[in-house]
């Protein structure tokens, strides 16, 4: 009896703070959308494992801007190119804060990149573009650095002998390398169970962080807090994966010298040393793990999500594995692909390009947020408004797309066959948070796939069946799926 009052108590409390939160004008001439339940508000209505999906629906029925509320939280949803182009170019400042997300914040509080706001974010992001083009995108010694460890998983590939297998593992690790060589200058083997023990806690947490469970968290933190939970295991796993991070760092810096910047750590333990006060107040430890943090889980990510796509639609079309192959063949031959080669193929850059959109990796941007009252294609979003711009409806319109829900590589290809480029192509998103290693991803996924089209034929294992049904999880990854790689030479 005692736990059912305090439950009472705390569904009353949230009612009346909703109540007295919802002031009389705030909301006029708001983007229109589903009729909420109090307290509750749309969770109802929400496909919690796909919500992309809801939201789509609701596309169809009110339009390109529309809410729906999560909880008591009012939250709007932008769909199609024009209008989320709008809103992130033309109307940058105001649509470029993030919302406090409390799944991270417990960790991550306002630093790194992605959740930060405000001077903390300009700095970290100032310093992220500027580090990844130090000492990894457009530079010729990152590009020999994936190049090598394109090698090393097709030497990994080899050693199942055209046998049956998993390839998540071996992916989510050469792209987990390319980040700490960045970071760290440091690669580690692909059996090594430091590395497959922190593969394992962020491919879980991608999961977990998709799972209703994450979605109701973000709505009533503080009433599921009570409850056991998944969230319990999120947070024990975000936990041990800082501790990896930390330990790496303070091992690290043991031997740093700023006299001899080698990566991306050395060049942030540098500014740190600076006598000025932006190193104090932003070049932090605290900064820095989360800096580390999220680039390690955006660039296993973005890679590995990719590449196991473009695998497992190889295998769904072969003709087109087959043609991918001849342009390699012709180009490249037996010599060790690099990006000067990209420009001379235009089927396999289409072929890449179009997994990108099929695959769909992120259906809706990590929410933003208003950061200044605005009226936008006229309707009042207050400030403080979370701000979902919906990437899917853009990957999936006609109007963009001739057949948006096939795998089409003619996507990105003109009638004389030459590459060509499509505005509404933005798997990285637009604006000023644009995915900062843009250039590095699409330099990964050219070297690594056409490495692997170059040695390897890519069948299904007899007997299984494919099934191109995204898994559940924050990202649209393929389920499990095991591949026959038989060496072509």
């Amino acid at each position: 009896m005692e736990l059912v009052t305090v439950l009472l108590s705390i569904i009353v409390v949230f009612f009346l703070v909703n109540v007295f939160r919802q002031q009389p004008g705030k909301y006029k001439n708001f983007p229109p959308g589903p009729k909420p339940l109090p307290i509750l508000g749309n969770i109802l209505k929400l496909d919690l494992s796909k919500p992309h999906k809801t939201f789509y629906q609701l596309y169809k029925e009110y339009g390109s801007i529309f809410s729906v509320q999560m909880g008591m939280t009012k939250i709007v949803i932008l769909c199609g190119y024009d209008t989320i182009k709008d809103a992130l170019m033309n109307h940058a400042e105001v649509f470029s804060d993030r919302p406090q997300n409390p799944l991270f914040f417990k960790f991550m509080k306002k630093y790194g990149v992605v959740f930060s706001n405000g001077e903390n974010w300009k700095v970290m992001k100032r310093f992220t573009l500027s580090a990844l083009r130090d000492y990894g995108m457009g530079q010729k010694t990152l590009e020999n650095k994936i190049i090598e460890e394109a090698e090393c998983l097709v030497q990994k590939f080899k050693s199942y002998k055209g046998k049956p297998f998993d390839v998540l593992t071996s992916i989510n690790s050469a792209a987990l390398n390319i980040i700490m060589a960045m970071l760290l200058s440091k690669r580690y083997d692909y059996e090594e169970p430091t590395i497959l023990r922190l593969i394992g806690l962020l491919k879980e947490n991608i999961r977990l962080q998709g799972s209703p469970w994450a979605r109701l968290y973000i709505s009533f933190p503080t009433l599921m807090d009570l409850f056991p939970g998944p969230h319990r295991k999120f947070f024990e796993n975000l936990r041990e994966c800082q501790n990896f991070i930390r330990a790496s760092f303070t091992e690290y810096k043991k031997a740093v010298d700023v006299h001899d910047q080698r990566n991306i750590i050395d060049a942030f333990i540098a500014k740190q040393q600076e006598e000025k006060q932006e190193s104090t107040q932003y070049y932090h430890n605290e900064n820095l793990m989360v800096l580390m943090g999220e680039m390690c889980v955006a660039g296993m990510v973005t890679l590995s999500t990719t590449l196991r796509w473009s695998l497992l639609l190889m295998i769904k079309y072969p003709k087109i594995q087959r043609k991918v192959q001849n342009e390699i063949d012709k180009i490249i031959g037996s010599a060790r692909p690099q990006m000067e080669h990209r420009k001379q193929m235009p089927y396999t850059d289409a072929v890449i390009h179009e997994t990108q959109r099929y695959g769909d990796i992120l259906l809706t941007n990590i929410p933003h947020e208003t950061s200044q009252d605005v009226t936008f294609r006229g309707y009042f979003i207050p400030k403080g408004t979370p701000v979902i711009p919906m990437l899917n409806s853009i990957h999936k319109d006609k109007e963009y797309f001739e057949k948006p829900d096939e795998f089409y590589p003619e996507h990105f290809l003109d009638l004389e066959g030459n590459f060509r480029k499509n505005e509404a192509f933005i798997p990285f998103s637009i604006g000023k948070r644009r995915c900062a290693g843009e250039t590095l991803a699409k330099m990964e996924l050219f070297l690594f796939f056409t490495s692997l089209l170059q040695h390897f034929i890519f069948k299904v294992p007899p007997g299984a069946k494919l099934d191109l049904t995204p898994a559940m999880g924050f990202t649209n990854s393929p389920k499990p799926f095991e591949v026959c790689a038989i060496p072509r030479h």
